[in-house]
């Protein structure tokens, strides 16, 4: 294994802001565009943090996957609009937001209404996922992500770092089972709109991931 690699990185990142991450409907298959704020709120991000050497160095960038709802194809597209090449990156339904179902559009006093004792985190979505099936494809994802990382960091075979640009419920559990603990522990967890968290590794060790940084662009704003 190597001993001399930096640590290999996940930037995950949430989409811009939408009209209805705005007001609080649940807004999962549904294809909203970013406001005029939202993408403002991105271009402001990769200003800061996105270029030849800064935190996120497309040079660095092995892949990206982007889930394929505009809100977050958009937001990929521009972070890089003015980098020299955009990194090499797949749309996958395995980055999507959480499937709501029957209560896409929704605000969470709608669904309490319907449901009460409702709890996203203990019931999942009626008419779409569970937390079992929503946890089973973020846990997919993110071995995917550690295959890189492990090609990375013990052969030397590919660039350091992996991106997923994706949602906030999606990016919330990953964080969450990221460093194994159970999805509802995404409660605790805090993702703005246009929000980057950081994930690696404690101790050079593959084996220690860590949370490095939580929503790092709302708090530079």
């Amino acid at each position: 294994m190597s001993t001399h690699r930096p640590m290999p990185r996940l930037f995950l990142v949430r989409h811009g802001q939408t009209e209805w991450s705005v007001n609080g409907r649940h807004t999962g298959i549904s294809d909203i565009p970013l406001t005029p704020a939202g993408v403002q709120q991105v271009k402001a991000t990769a200003d800061k943090l996105v270029g030849e050497g800064r935190l996120i160095d497309p040079k660095n960038l092995c892949t990206v996957f982007v889930s394929p709802r505009q809100r977050a194809h958009k937001t990929f597209h521009i972070l890089f609009e003015n980098a020299s090449k955009v990194p090499d990156h797949v749309l996958t339904e395995e980055a999507r937001e959480w499937d709501y179902g029957d209560y896409e559009g929704l605000l969470t006093s709608e669904i309490v209404a319907r449901s009460p004792g409702w709890d996203a985190w203990k019931d999942g979505y009626a008419g779409g996922e569970s937390t079992e099936q929503m946890q089973a494809r973020v846990d997919t994802i993110i071995e995917k992500v550690r295959a890189y990382h492990r090609k990375y960091y013990e052969e030397g075979t590919v660039s350091r770092d992996v991106m997923i640009v994706a949602h906030g419920h999606f990016g919330r559990i990953l964080t969450a089972r990221w460093v194994g603990f159970p999805l509802a522990y995404g409660t605790k967890l805090t993702m703005d709109a246009g929000a980057i968290t950081i994930l690696s590794y404690n101790h050079n060790n593959l084996e220690e991931p860590s949370i490095t940084a939580l929503n790092l662009s709302s708090l530079l704003m």
